[in-house]
């Protein structure tokens, strides 16, 4: 797949059931891109994210750290938050407590006990709910006004707008999952910041 994604289709309209119905086929090509760069070359691409990312957190005050479990090609950060966790910073991993609902943040690191949660993504045992300062979202794809292209169960969107304070949110992916526009609705919020390699 190039980095060209004119030759993809276009809604047949801009109501959001043509719109939703775009989304997904997008979603399908970009997962299937991203899976098919294998782990070589995710590696070495993961060091060149670890290194913008690194400068972004230069700029930010130490707090607490959002992530996620990585699935479906995403970049592993594991071992990037951990070396923040050294220096002072705190994280958490997301939990699905329910559908169409925030996802709720639990206290993590790497000696938390953890068990499947939803799509048997591993989420905290022990409920220690948090508020990240910093959220780092993996992109399925994005646009240049750093919307984001989830999965499509909307969670990330709910769970930025329901925290108190809202969090720093940096969206992360691949350069050859940009797309001209993911035709952005009333309930999707864009990223902050938007690094991709």
């Amino acid at each position: 797949m190039d980095n060209n994604h004119e030759n993809y289709s276009s809604p047949s309209s801009n109501d959001w059931e043509s719109i939703r119905q775009w989304r997904q086929s997008q979603r399908e090509l970009l997962i299937r891109s991203r899976i098919k760069i294998g782990s070589k070359k995710r590696k070495i691409k993961l060091e060149k994210l670890g290194l913008c990312l690194a400068k972004t957190l230069e700029t930010l005050d130490k707090g607490m750290i959002g992530f996620y479990w990585p699935i479906k090609g995403e970049f592993d950060l594991r071992n990037f938050v951990e070396d923040y966790l050294d220096e002072g910073w705190s994280a958490a991993l997301p939990a699905v407590v329910d559908s169409g609902k925030p996802l709720e943040f639990r206290l993590w690191t790497p000696e938390t006990k953890l068990i499947p949660g939803v799509w048997n993504i591993p989420t905290p045992v022990e409920q220690n709910i948090v508020e990240p300062s910093v959220l780092i979202v993996p992109l399925v794809g994005f646009d240049g006004d750093n919307y984001r292209l989830g999965y499509g169960g909307g969670y990330y969107d709910r769970t930025i707008v329901s925290f108190k304070n809202r969090p720093y949110a940096i969206g992360i992916g691949l350069d050859i999952t940009r797309l001209a526009t993911i035709y952005p609705q009333t309930h999707d919020i864009p990223m902050d910041e938007v690094i991709t390699v």
